[in-house]
């Protein structure tokens, strides 16, 4: 990569952001579609996120992305969000237009994504999601989207879970509810999909629901922590034969589409593989 004075900076805002993939993803896109960026991350306090927003006019920036906790918070300091993000409540995907702040999310479209790539389709699923954060705002209405029938979201607090189904009911014919109860074996009995969306496992042997349960033999259990790549969640649902999806299928998906807003270019499939295979090299 040569760096000079026409580089342009792209930065991922956030806390912790230290074992992010990010800059590997974006850094080979540039480096592939001749494009003269570099990457970095930056860990941001929340007392100086809007300092943070500020900064990418300041510099310059072609954009950022923004991972936990911000993505609710940060667009308090965007100029505008698009339809989609305005509708979900959060922003992982900041574009700077001629000085003009404007979010975007892609989480959900590239959660989405990594399941009609592997064949899935959602229409008419049932689907419970464990977490209430920006991440779950994403991957509901998407799902929404995508007509799944019934959406349930499993937290332990109740404001932000009642906000995201009440944007759901409100705006899709997907019917959504919440619970804040611990998930038992008789709840995954009436779902097709279950979704962590929380940051429990990453990095850690934690598991956001208890590991003894036996669940029902066609549940899609999909994680979207990336570290480690086979999560407790995601290893007690192979070793009940379930089928699973990664969350680096997600990272690399939201990533691509993300680097698509900044360049206005398409990615491709073999992006995807490609990158993938850099994510597991690096774990080697």
């Amino acid at each position: 990569m040569n760096i000079n004075s026409n580089t342009k900076l792209i930065g991922l805002f956030g806390q912790p952001i230290s074992q992010s993939f990010s800059p590997s993803i974006h850094n080979y896109l540039s480096k592939k579609y001749k494009k003269n960026n570099i990457y970095m991350c930056f860990e941001i306090e929340k007392t100086n996120l809007q300092n943070a927003a500020q900064g990418i006019k300041v510099f310059n920036m072609k954009g950022c992305n923004v991972t936990i906790p911000y993505k609710v918070d940060i667009i308090s300091y965007l100029d505008k969000i698009d339809r989609n993000a305005q509708l979900i409540g959060a922003v992982n995907t900041i574009k700077n237009d001629n000085n003009e702040l404007i979010g975007y999310n892609t989480d959900g479209m590239g959660f989405i994504k990594s399941l009609t790539d592997e064949g899935y389709d959602l229409k008419d699923k049932k689907v419970m999601i464990l977490g209430a954060g920006g991440a779950c705002r994403g991957i509901a209405v998407e799902l929404a989207n995508q007509q799944v029938s019934y959406i349930e979201i499993r937290n332990r607090s109740e404001e932000n879970a009642k906000k995201i189904c009440h944007v759901v009911n409100n705006n899709f014919a997907s019917k959504t509810d919440y619970n804040m109860k611990p998930v038992t074996e008789d709840d995954l009995k009436d779902f097709d999909i279950l979704i962590n969306t929380t940051p429990v496992g990453m990095g850690s042997k934690d598991c956001p629901i208890d590991t003894n349960i036996n669940p029902p033999k066609n549940l899609l259990v999909c994680d979207i922590v990336y570290k480690p790549h086979e999560t407790t969640l995601l290893s007690w649902a192979k070793k009940n034969n379930l089928n699973v999806i990664y969350g680096i299928n997600m990272l690399i998906n939201q990533g691509l589409l993300a680097y698509e807003i900044w360049e206005n270019i398409k990615t491709s499939y073999d992006d995807f593989e490609e990158i993938k295979n850099i994510y597991f090299n690096s774990l080697k």
